[in-house]
């Protein structure tokens, strides 16, 4: 395996999702079709298929997301932004500020994305000094 190829998500209405991944992660609209579109997601290719007749209730309870890593400094501006924009934002769980700070929001068919301002090292480096109960192989 060399790395992520793409990632595709099921849509209920491909427009609206198209408005979505534009203004919200400001991805680049490739191709568009009646049930279809790709994006760049700054080097990373997102495809949206429709798929209107799909139950979407249990996707809510799930917490498996994507998330991208932004700058700490820009955590606040991005939360306004996405205030603004009535974007459906969750809340996330408790954390140490040696953790990072996350923003957990959905898109318009409850897919999960996170904001993140710290890398997996830093986790885990947080981890290896705050949890015991873990066992560490690196």
């Amino acid at each position: 395996m060399e790395s992520i190829n793409h990632i595709t998500f099921s849509v209920s209405n491909l427009d609206k999702s198209i408005e979505f991944y534009e203004k919200i992660l400001n991805g680049k609209l490739l191709v568009k079709g009646d049930k279809l579109a790709y994006f760049d997601l700054n080097g990373l290719w997102l495809a949206l298929n429709l798929e209107e007749d799909i139950p979407r209730n249990e996707i809510y309870k799930s917490y498996t997301h994507i998330s991208f890593t932004i700058d700490e400094k820009d955590f606040e501006k991005k939360l306004e932004e996405l205030r603004r924009l009535d974007v459906n934002i969750q809340i996330g769980r408790p954390r140490h500020k040696d953790e990072g700070k996350s923003i957990y929001f959905r898109d318009p068919d409850g897919h999960l994305f996170e904001f993140h301002t710290k890398s997996r090292d830093d986790r885990i480096n947080y981890y290896k000094i705050n949890r015991d109960d873990l066992e560490f192989f690196i």
